[in-house]
C-alpha cells in the first residue's frame, strides 16, 4: 500500500517500518505521505492497539534527503510553505494519535528523525543511536519538529542543540530526557516488546483519555479549574463499561477483555 512504508500487524500491535535504507530512511515528499496516511489507517483500525515506529537498515531516519532539499531551495516560498505544512501535519498526526506509539532507534536520528523519534509517545534506543537537531549546519531550523523535541528535552536543552546541532548520545538522550530506554543493539527488540507487553495490558480508552490528560494539564497552573477538570475526566472514565470490565478482572482475578490472548 505504501512505497516507502512495510507494516506488520500482529497481536494488536503495527509495526512502521520506514523502508528506505540506502538513504538511512531519509524524509522525502513520498515519505511524509506514506506516514501521514499509515498513521491515519491505524489509528482507525480497531484492531490495531499499539503503534511502534522504526527504520529498516542501518538507520532510524537521517532526516531530510538531500535531493528533496535541493529542491526545496530551488523553490518558491509558496512551495517551500506547503512542503513544510505537510511535514508538519504528519508529524501532528503521529503526536496526536489516541493509540500508545513507541519510537525503535536505531542508528542515526538526525533531524526529522529526531522529530519523530520525540513525537512518539516512548523512545527506545540502542546505545550506539545518535541524535541530533543539525538543520542549523545547513542554515536552516528544526521548525515543524520543534514543538514535539521541546516537549521532550525542554527549553533550556533545546536551546543549546538547537543552535550548535551536536551529535547526541543514547545516554545523553536518556539523560534529557528524549529517550526511555537505552539498551545493547542485540537487546532492542526484547525492551520493545517488553515496553508493549505493558501497554497492551491499558484499556484502550483509557490510554486515550490520558494522554488527552497530559495536554489538557501539562503548564496549566494549579488552582480550581484544574481540579474541577481532573474530577470530571475521572468521573466521566469510571461510568464506562471498559472500567467496569477492568474492575471486575481485576476482582475476579483473569485478564481484562482488551488484552490479546
Amino acid at each position: 500500500m505504501y512505497e516507502t512504508l512495510e507494516i506488520e500487524i500482529a497481536g494488536g500491535v503495527a509495526t512502521v517500518w520506514m523502508n528506505r535504507p540506502a538513504v538511512h530512511n531519509a524524509f522525502n515528499a513520498q515519505l511524509i505521505a506514506d506516514l501521514t496516511a499509515a498513521c491515519c489507517a491505524l489509528e482507525a483500525d480497531d484492531a490495531v492497539r499499539v503503534v511502534v515506529l522504526a527504520g529498516r537498515g542501518k538507520s532510524f531516519s537521517a532526516g531530510a534527503d538531500l535531493n528533496w532539499m535541493k529542491a526545496a531551495a530551488a523553490s518558491s516560498t509558496e512551495e517551500n510553505l506547503a512542503d513544510a505544512r505537510r511535514l508538519a501535519a504528519m508529524l501532528s498526526t503521529l503526536a496526536e494519535m489516541a493509540k500508545p506509539t513507541l519510537a525503535r532507534v536505531h542508528g542515526a536520528a538526525l533531524g526529522g528523525g529526531m522529530g519523530l523519534a520525540s513525537a512518539c509517545d516512548i523512545c527506545i534506543a540502542a546505545e550506539a543511536a545518535v541524535f541530533a537537531t543539525s538543520e542549523v549546519r545547513f542554515g536552516i531550523i528544526p521548525s515543524a519538529i520543534s514543538p514535539y523535541v521541546i516537549r521532550a528535552i525542554g527549553a533550556r536543552q533545546a536551546g543549546r542543540y538547537f543552535q550548535s546541532g551536536e551529535r547526541i548520545g543514547a545516554t545523553r538522550a536518556r539523560e534529557i530526557g528524549l529517550a526511555h530506554e537505552v539498551v545493547a543493539a542485540e537487546a532492542l527488540d526484547a525492551k520493545v516488546d517488553e515496553v508493549v507487553a505493558a501497554l497492551l495490558q491499558g484499556g484502550p480508552q483509557a490510554q486515550a483519555a490520558a494522554k488527552d490528560l497530559i495536554r489538557a494539564v501539562v503548564h496549566q497552573p494549579l488552582g480550581d479549574e484544574v481540579a474541577e477538570d481532573t474530577a470530571r475526566r475521572i468521573a466521566a472514565l469510571r461510568a464506562t463499561a471498559e472500567a467496569r470490565e477492568g474492575l471486575d478482572a481485576f476482582l475476579a482475578k483473569r485478564p481484562a477483555a482488551w488484552i490479546p490472548q
